[in-house]
């Protein structure tokens, strides 16, 4: 948490580099904003500093109406449709699509695969689908070029389901196969 006078002096200013960073409740409304609140701002000695709107509120203190604090920058609410998208994409990044379904994770995130599908549309720009097949063709590429395993074991630990969808996405992105592209180990 920043001292008091760096978040005293950012309020009095709206800075709105911190706006995210802490949070002023006001002792005397019981309410608390963020820095870039329009009202008049309080006395300093009526205020304190938060890190978080939680941290706020569990000192008692409510939400501004005015600047709803509890949307500010970098909490989940904020950052909207995006933050679902962020969730996706960890899971696939664990291998949620490597042997399950859109429909599955979907199901996991509490909406409906073709809303999951049209927000990869907007935020990433393909299909969760082609966002794990990226994904496991850059983990097979990197046990090509780092490891002498063979191409069997590749495949199944970079995600994919069998050798022949692995060679498939290796002859489509790359014209290669994934043999073609193995680096030649020097002696």
């Amino acid at each position: 948490m920043l001292d008091f006078d760096t978040c005293n002096e950012a309020r009095l200013r709206r800075d709105p580099t911190y706006d995210g960073v802490f949070f002023t409740a006001v002792r005397t409304t019981g309410i608390y904003c963020r820095p870039v609140c329009p009202v008049k701002p309080p006395l300093t000695r009526n205020v304190s500093y938060f890190p978080s709107a939680a941290a706020a509120e569990r000192a008692g203190y409510r939400p501004c109406l005015r600047c709803r604090p509890e949307t500010a920058p970098f909490c989940p609410a904020w950052k909207g449709t995006r933050s679902t998208v962020e969730r996706a994409l960890k899971m696939i990044e664990e291998g949620a699509l490597d042997h399950g379904s859109v429909e599955a994770l979907a199901l996991r995130l509490g909406i409906g695969s073709r809303h999951l599908s049209r927000l990869f549309l907007r935020h990433v720009g393909a299909s969760p689908v082609q966002t794990a097949l990226t994904l496991r063709i850059g983990r097979a590429k990197r046990l090509l070029d780092a490891t002498d395993l063979p191409l069997t074991d590749i495949a199944f630990q970079s995600g994919f389901g069998s050798v022949r969808s692995f060679n498939a996405a290796f002859l489509r992105l790359y014209g290669r196969s994934p043999s073609q592209l193995r680096r030649p180990k020097t002696p």
